[in-house]
């Protein structure tokens, strides 16, 4: 098959990268695939160096001046390479390949991965439906319930769960994990319980709620906990809140990493705390380091894990229900071994690349044979 990927993202890109990356290294010995996403984008720089994949500047925007250019240009790409399937990611490029394809002798076939549980009740979500998507794929079946009831509702979907390189990411041995908790907290390291997120610094990750449950222990065990958060680093207003709850000497903030596993190899527990999430990668990737985590009780982030086996689901917002949990991390070392292992064991059993690649390949044909 031919295949083009779409991504809107000119920076970090986040879910979507990993996403989209790990259909190209799995595809792209057995199909001839196209990427269009912005030069400067991170995905861009990541898919250049993968041999067998075609990477192409591609912008989304929306001002109708431009869009139209833009449009037009899709167009004449389109007829050029003669796609089998067009494969988008979110609403700007969805938009643009449903024009785009309008009229063409041979329009490619257009699968949309809904990657998120936004609104979907807007007109512009009735024409994609209607005019510009082929074939739905939803990333948890928080997801697909959602589609469900929308003008999706009539189109085929497939609920396919996140899948992700568990031998890539794995528990790292013990001379490294010790490396790598010197160097973000130095020779004190030892008697330090360190959470750690890869999942961004946004309010709405909920990482402010965890630290404002280590503010409300005890002094002596307050001291004990560390905060490891990777991604952009926090704004002044977020930073606020670090200080308000006096936390700021127990939070690191290394900035976005090319290699999670530099953070996450650190840490004792993972949390994503998020207050929306539709199933989250950085759940899966740090359960698969040998992790336990802490989640919320929204969107699909349940269908990750097992509460209490290897990790723990909490209501969303509610710092002082983290607090129980703190303590029992302090009190019982031994808890966050045994759930690290469960979870990794999961990971393992649940998170791997072959069903989900098995699974988008099967929708990919099943949407062209429809033809």
């Amino acid at each position: 098959m031919k295949i083009l990927y779409t991504n809107i993202h000119h920076g970090n890109g986040g879910g979507h990268v990993t996403y989209i990356m790990n259909l190209l290294r799995t595809l792209e010995n057995d199909h001839e695939l196209w990427l269009g996403t912005p030069a400067q984008s991170r995905l861009f720089r990541y898919a250049r160096e993968i041999s067998g994949v075609n990477v192409v500047d591609m912008r989304f925007t929306s001002r109708p001046a431009v869009l139209f250019r833009e449009v037009r240009a899709l167009r004449r790409f389109l007829r050029q390479e003669n796609f089998d399937l067009v494969h988008v990611n979110a609403s700007a490029d969805h938009r643009h390949m449903m024009l785009a394809r309008m009229g063409l002798s041979r329009p490619p076939r257009i699968v949309w991965t809904r990657h998120n549980d936004r609104r979907i009740n807007s007109l512009g979500h009735r024409l994609r439906a209607n005019l510009g998507t082929d074939h739905v794929i939803a990333v948890s079946d928080y997801v697909a319930r959602g589609l469900g009831a929308s003008a999706y509702g009539s189109l085929p979907c497939t609920t396919i769960r996140h899948g992700i390189d568990t031998q890539y990411y794995a528990p790292v041995d013990p001379s490294r994990r010790t490396a790598l908790r010197q160097h973000w907290f130095g020779d004190q390291h030892e008697r330090l319980i360190v959470m750690g997120s890869v999942g961004g610094t946004d309010t709405e990750k909920g990482w402010l709620e965890l630290v404002e449950a280590i503010a409300m222990l005890p002094a002596d065990l307050r001291d004990r906990f560390r905060v490891l958060v990777a991604g952009d680093p926090p704004d002044t207003q977020r930073m606020s809140r670090v200080i308000a709850a006096g936390m700021q000497n127990a939070c690191v903030f290394p900035g976005l990493v090319d290699d999670i596993r530099d953070v996450l190899g650190a840490c004792d527990v993972g949390f994503v705390l998020s207050h929306f999430e539709a199933l989250s990668y950085a759940c899966r990737e740090t359960m698969a380091m040998g992790l336990p985590t802490l989640i919320t009780d929204t969107g699909g982030l349940p269908e990750n894990l097992t509460h209490g086996v290897q990790g723990w689901i909490l209501p969303v917002r509610e710092p002082r229900a983290i607090v129980p949990i703190l303590n029992a991390l302090a009190d019982n070392p031994q808890l966050r071994v045994e759930m690290g292992k469960a979870a990794r064991r999961h990971s393992e059993q649940c998170f791997s690349l072959e069903p989900f690649t098995a699974q988008t390949l099967q929708v990919y044909e099943n949407t062209i044979a429809s033809i």
